[in-house]
């Protein structure tokens, strides 16, 4: 009896452990939203709601996007429209829709040395950090936010490979932003980590308003198609409710300590 009862005991353990693995999925998602703490504010709701536990990894964007084609996350949540939807015209994803979004931003030392505070154009504040060699940090990560920066110093006429002047951190966004403030450095950031880390960093917001920094961000779901093992179906829950009102309404709720939204939703 007492052998039957500890092979039950174990059977229920097993059980209990591989439904709890089933009520698991695998995020995805840019160092932005997991840096600017817009996730773990919104997730409990979510799992509070469906008991589906949300696992997330945060990476740059590209590096979030090759986990997903490869199937090592269930669905994605990131910053880069053209790849997403070039990756979803490949077949790797589905389901793609707008999230939210914010602006990329430039931040460097106070004295701005470059004077770029008052342009008009991030090209041309890119281009005057390089004619003054001034240091500036890039995420070099294939992140989001590195694709806008390669953009930005394309549209600059500027090759910034191999200068003195630029530092490649090959890191996420809170990290380069520590390394540009020790360096007393420019760096392109999104605007919500930056809201959430100022208060600890010397730097400044010195350009901001270029409708060429529109920051977009998309979630969307691995094709089970190509990939039988992930779970779709918990996926697209948790895509649902980041387009519905509930999660809209708790996206545009996040803010800084000071009152400052940092995501704006606009799901379709």
């Amino acid at each position: 009896m007492k052998r039957f009862l500890i092979t039950i005991l174990f059977l229920l353990i097993f059980v209990g452990r591989a439904f709890a693995e089933q009520n698991v999925i695998l995020l995805a998602t840019t160092t932005s939203v997991e840096n600017s703490g817009l996730l773990s504010y919104i997730l409990p709701a979510f799992e509070k709601k469906t008991g589906i536990k949300v696992k997330v990894i945060a990476r740059g964007t590209g590096a979030a996007i090759e986990m997903g084609k490869r199937g090592d996350a269930d669905l994605v949540f990131v910053h880069a429209k053209e790849l997403e939807l070039e990756a979803v015209k490949q077949g790797f994803f589905i389901n793609r829709h707008d999230v939210c979004y914010n602006d990329f931003i430039v931040v460097g030392p106070k004295n701005d040395p470059a004077e770029i505070k008052g342009f008009k154009k991030a090209s041309e504040a890119f281009k005057k950090i390089a004619i003054t060699h001034s240091f500036f940090v890039s995420r070099a990560d294939k992140s989001g936010t590195y694709m806008k920066e390669l953009n930005l110093w394309k549209l600059a006429g500027i090759n910034p490979k191999g200068q003195n002047w630029y530092l490649e951190a090959g890191q996420g966004m809170e990290k380069t932003l520590r390394i540009a403030n020790e360096k007393s450095a420019y760096t392109l950031t999104d605007r919500g980590t930056w809201l959430a880390m100022k208060g600890r960093l010397e730097l400044s917001l010195l350009f901001e308003g270029d409708p060429l920094l529109f920051n977009q961000y998309g979630v969307m779901a691995v094709n089970p198609q190509r990939h039988k093992h992930v779970r779709y179906k918990e996926a697209i829950q948790l895509i649902n409710w980041l387009i519905s009102k509930e999660g809209q309404s708790l996206i545009g709720s996040f803010k800084d300590k000071n009152g400052n939204q940092l995501f704006i939703p606009n799901a379709k």
